[in-house]
């Protein structure tokens, strides 16, 4: 069996965008809207980056 992912290991294996944008959102705490404007992308997107981000990185973690 395979040795846990650190969360830094995790997000490695993500997509630059959804790296940034939960780094951001959760290591930052910075809000979707100011993500929104600082990356100069719809906050919907940022939301729904957010949300695929999350599920993958849950997953990587084995924690779902």
């Amino acid at each position: 069996m395979n040795a846990p992912l650190s969360l830094a290991d995790a997000l490695a294996q993500l997509p630059e965008e959804e790296r940034i944008i939960l780094t951001l959102h959760y290591l930052r705490s910075m809000p979707s809207d100011e993500i929104a404007k600082l990356l100069g992308v719809p906050e919907k997107s940022v939301i729904t980056v957010m949300a695929s981000g999350k599920g993958r990185i849950t997953a990587l973690l084995g924690l779902g």
